[in-house]
Formats: structure tokens, sequence, C-alpha cells
């Protein structure tokens, strides 16, 4: 394994850790300034947008699992494709919503040496019961 491919695997790692504590300041520091999201049946959205919705999600626990299943870097940029599993469960004893689905990132290694979340197209859904 590669630096790189190291350095990669703990941001996804490190991006699962945040989401668990709720800490949006990490996972804010895992993407570029200029990231992209891509959701089904939704705009492209930023970073601001994601820390907006993130700040609706405190009230809910988040448990989530990645496996990356493909993964290229090439000089300073890299994709990868990635099956997560998700469950978020509202703190308030509401009903879980489990989702699932493939995601396709490309990450780019920044001036400070880092790898960091630049697109992102997320094609969870919530499982059916």
């Amino acid at each position: 394994m590669t630096d790189d491919e190291r350095a990669i695997r703990e941001l996804v790692d490190a991006w699962m850790v945040s989401s668990k504590a709720g800490d949006l300041t990490a996972l804010l520091d895992l993407m570029t300034d200029d990231v992209v999201f891509l959701t089904p049946g939704g705009k492209p959205f930023g970073k601001e947008a994601f820390a907006a919705a993130s700040k609706n999600m405190k009230n809910v626990a988040i448990e989530a699992r990645s496996e990356i299943q493909e993964l290229c870097i090439f000089g300073d940029w890299a994709y990868m494709r990635s099956y997560i599993e998700m469950t978020a469960t509202p703190r308030d004893g509401g009903a879980p919503l489990r989702r699932t689905g493939n995601t396709l990132t490309i990450l780019r290694k920044e001036a400070d040496g880092r790898w960091r979340l630049a697109r992102d197209a997320n094609l969870l859904a919530a499982e059916k019961s």
C-alpha cells in the first residue's frame, strides 16, 4: 500500500469517526473548499449547504460503515468507489432510517499534502422493509 492510498483510507476512517461523533468541524476539514456533493433527486451542493444540513442533524445518531471497492490514484487526484451502510437514529427514540448504496468520490491532494474530498456522488437510498 502506498502512502497516498494509506492517507486516503485514513481520510475515510476519519470521516466515519467524525460522522458518528457529530464533529462538523472535523468533517469540514476533510473537504476541499470547492467540494460538490451529488445526491439522487437533489441539486448539487457545497460545503456551506453541507454544514447547514449537518447542524439540523444534531439530534440524530449516525452509525456508518464504508467499504472501498476501488481506489485509483493519479498524481494529486484520486477516485474511489465505495459501498456504504448508514443508520440514522433520532435521539428522541424515533424510528431509525437505514440507507445503503454506492458512492463515487473524487479526492484531491492539496498544497498542505493532505487528501480531501473534492466531489462525491452519493447514491444511498432508504432500504425497503
